[in-house]
């Protein structure tokens, strides 16, 4: 079971979600964006614009440990980048993300 993914789909089925480069990007400028979330196989060239828009606008983006299909299939539309737009769900995914990782770094 994957958390990560199981919540990204509620996000999406909540309303809080917006995916593609440029809707996305319009919620950064816009400052409607509260977390934006990018996939580990995103081209160069779009993370890089993204990275300077979210910098600009003062939102903080994530590195999903996770592909562009699985989080496609998962929020059920292709897309490589989404900005979540409630503050709450971008906490919780934030937490997820970073649970993730520190548990990466464990051995056992």
């Amino acid at each position: 079971m994957d958390k990560l993914l199981n919540f990204l789909g509620l996000c999406r089925r909540a309303g809080k979600l917006v995916t593609g480069n440029d809707p996305v990007t319009e919620e950064v400028v816009g400052r409607k964006a509260k977390l934006v979330l990018v996939s580990s196989d995103i081209s160069k060239n779009t993370e890089k614009k993204l990275l300077t828009a979210c910098h600009r606008n003062d939102v903080k983006v994530l590195k999903l440990p996770r592909t562009t299909e699985q989080l496609s299939h998962a929020i059920g539309k292709f897309s490589a980048v989404v900005a979540v737009k409630d503050t709450g769900f971008a906490k919780k995914l934030t937490e997820l993300i970073e649970n993730e990782k520190q548990e990466e770094n464990v051995y056992d």
